[in-house]
């Protein structure tokens, strides 16, 4: 029987806003829920879509759930960890099994490293390993994600945005993930790049056993690498289900369109 290896209760995220009126003396303070009330669980080996307008909180609720944005309330169990208010000594020994792929190609990767020590980098986080056997872990990394060896000596800014795309996807893979966040890994690239990093995706899935929490705005693309669907609208998920369902029958407006 598949286990349950992201268990997300009644997750919240506010953001603390202070408001002046005619004078700094006069400031009150209010909270705007970015993620208001969230609850899902995840099996090993699937894929939960997670669907809805820019601004919804999609980003949100992933970089909270690894602990990457402070939870304001909450529970997040991941592998049968309870890691909601791990201190990151604690949360340190399973950071490498829980990774996100970040939506800006750009930001994600040092300008300033070649693809060779991006991935050396990655590599080595946490594992000690000599020359050798890195050497043959980034050969292995690049046969993964289809990347062609010559492009080891490349800056990111010589990549084109797929080739960076699957840099992104190497470096998750690197440190030994089992559960990643994808984050918009399709957006700013054309439609049939899209689909090679979709099929990259649903392969290395099915060959390393991965799961995955799929955001984004495109209902179409959440449904071709999604088992279920989660939409969210405001902070919220208004409705859940069977990556087929949604797309065609779903109950909320946004499950009818993608923007």
């Amino acid at each position: 029987m598949t286990r349950t290896i992201l268990e997300v209760v009644n997750l919240k995220k506010y953001y603390r806003q202070r408001a002046g009126i005619l004078s700094t003396l006069r400031w009150r303070e209010r909270f705007i829920p970015a993620v208001d009330g969230v609850s899902f669980y995840l099996k090993e080996h699937e894929t939960l879509g997670l669907v809805g307008e820019s601004g919804c909180g999609k980003t949100t609720i992933g970089r909270t759930i690894l602990r990457l944005t402070p939870a304001t309330s909450g529970r997040i169990v991941f592998d049968g960890h309870d890691i909601t208010a791990m201190s990151a000594g604690e949360l340190r020994p399973l950071r490498s099994r829980m990774q996100m792929i970040f939506q800006d190609l750009d930001a994600a990767l040092n300008p300033r490293m070649r693809v060779r020590d991006l991935l050396k980098e990655a590599i080595t986080t946490h594992h000690r390993l000599g020359d050798a056997e890195v050497a043959r872990r980034t050969g292995e990394l690049l046969e993964q994600v289809n990347l062609k060896k010559s492009k080891l000596s490349s800056l990111p800014g010589e990549l084109s945005g797929g080739e960076k795309r699957r840099v992104g996807i190497a470096r998750t893979l690197a440190v030994g993930a089992r559960f990643i966040v994808a984050d918009e890994p399709t957006s700013a690239l054309d439609v049939s790049i899209q689909a090679q990093v979709v099929n990259l995706l649903r392969d290395l899935q099915r060959q390393l056993g991965l799961s995955y929490l799929f955001i984004s705005h495109d209902l179409e693309v959440v449904q071709l690498v999604s088992h279920k669907v989660a939409v969210m609208y405001l902070g919220k998920i208004v409705e859940v289900g069977l990556a087929d369902r949604i797309a065609g029958a779903g109950r909320h407006r946004y499950s009818s369109r993608s923007t």
